[in-house]
């Protein structure tokens, strides 16, 4: 496949998700798997160092607030986000870290503390994975009497996302003098004070943290549904989403930078990433077997509990497994509400079974399976027909990242798609995003015209 003039202009952009032995129901029994590796901090760093080793973009690590017994083994017993990217600021340089928050429980103050100080930890590498914690269990951790439903939760999200980067700019770059000589530490004229007071949140400010070194961490927003497109229009400087096909990614991604510029903001103010599952074999034979070995160790309890999470942790051993999938109504609406959509959308339209539906779910087929040069393909047919800007890998065996790293990433940087080093320090750099200007510099520039 040859690279055109327009992808020699645009260039792939890549994540790794950090998920354990996998997110697989049983991908943890593999022959090749390392079976604690969720809590396992030197499996983690190793994969962090060879993931900027190929030069990635970032790290992305996944969260959740509620478990139980029948979650993914993974779900179970895993490193908070944000404790686990400080580990990994430590034993890395370039690649960016971002992590997964709940701003539904969570405050404002708190999560800005914490990602300002992760980005200053790591010189400039930190990105927020914002999400609204779809799992109604969760309020029952968080000692809420009820979980907000769906667009509350995304209207939560917005007042959040305004205080957070009103925080972001309670200082001037250039506040800190620390001048010994004078005793002046720092501008009282570049200390901006927040005041808040909204429907969600009152915060005075400032924030005891310095303006960070990419100006505010880059925030991604995580989910498809119409509540989440529209937070990601508004706030966001990326995009994790997840289309089975080259049509459909195609149109999420126009809709997308639709709704960018119904929001005055132009397409080059965010990165839209597919998630991706990849194996990559000696063969498209050997692909195909690599992803049945592993397909294999999932049983059909497994993956019932697997499809069971999306919709609240629903029973579906209740039901026989070959008939029809079942009408279970809007059960799912204020959870996983694009994912579980897409669920029963399949189910009736290609006459899926119970079981059918509930094994493709536990371990749905990669979109990209085959020898590297069919991933590295399809990777830039996708990317050229802006279906995405870039893509979170994740494994679809225990070895499947590293034989990405290994063999697709130089076919891509081969084609001219892909970096052949860092350029800059920073995440923001990374992904080719401009600074972004403090409120109170845009308010004193708009006042001098």
């Amino acid at each position: 496949m040859s690279t055109t003039t327009s992808s020699a202009r645009r260039q792939i952009h890549l994540g790794v998700i950090i998920q354990g032995a996998s997110g697989n129901m049983s991908a943890w029994r593999h022959p090749d798997a390392v079976a604690d590796a969720s809590i396992n901090v030197r499996f983690v760093q190793d994969l962090a160092r060879r993931a900027e080793a190929a030069k990635f973009d970032f790290l992305f690590v996944a969260d959740g607030l509620h478990i139980n017994a029948q979650s993914i083994p993974h779900f179970l017993n895993r490193f908070e986000p944000l404790t686990l990217l400080s580990a990994l600021a430590a034993v890395t340089e370039r690649i960016g870290l971002v992590g997964t928050l709940s701003t539904s429980y969570s405050e404002p103050f708190n999560v800005a503390r914490q990602f300002a100080s992760l980005d200053h930890l790591s010189g400039g590498r930190a990105g927020w994975n914002v999400v609204t914690s779809p799992l109604e269990g969760s309020a029952r951790n968080f000692s809420r009497a009820q979980h907000p439903e769906h667009a509350e939760r995304y209207r939560i999200a917005d007042e959040y996302l305004d205080v957070t980067k009103g925080l972001w700019d309670s200082w001037d770059g250039d506040a800190f003098v620390r001048d010994k000589a004078s005793g002046v530490f720092f501008d009282p004229a570049k200390l901006h004070t927040l005041n808040h007071h909204g429907k969600h949140f009152s915060v005075e400010g400032p924030l005891n943290v310095g303006r960070t070194p990419q100006g505010r961490p880059i925030l991604f927003q995580a989910g498809a549904s119409e509540d989440g497109k529209w937070l990601a229009a508004r706030h966001a400087d990326g995009i994790y989403t997840h289309q089975d096909a080259l049509e459909p990614a195609r149109a999420f991604y126009a809709d997308v930078h639709r709704r960018l510029e119904e929001n005055g903001r132009s397409g080059d103010e965010l990165r839209l990433f597919q998630g991706i599952t990849v194996i990559v074999g000696s063969s498209r034979e050997d692909a195909e077997r690599r992803y049945q070995q592993t397909a294999e160790l999932v049983t059909i309890e497994s993956a019932l509990a697997y499809l069971g999470r999306f919709f609240e942790h629903h029973d579906f051993s209740q039901y026989s497994l070959d008939a029809p999938f079942p009408d279970i109504g809007d059960l799912g609406a204020n959870s996983f509400r694009s994912t579980t959509d897409r669920i029963k959308q399949e189910a009736r339209e290609r006459g899926l079974t119970l079981r059918q539906s509930a094994l493709e779910s536990a371990t749905p087929r990669p979109t990209f399976l085959g020898t590297a040069e069919d991933v590295a393909d399809g990777l830039q047919q996708w990317f050229e027909a802006r279906a995405a800007d870039g893509f979170i890998v994740r494994g679809g065996t225990p070895t499947a990242f590293n034989d990405f790293a290994e063999q697709v990433v130089p076919i891509l940087q081969s084609r001219g798609l892909y970096r052949r080093d860092y350029e800059g320090a920073t995440l923001r750099e990374h992904l080719g995003l401009r600074d972004p200007v403090s409120r109170y510099a845009q308010a004193a520039l708009a006042s001098s015209v």
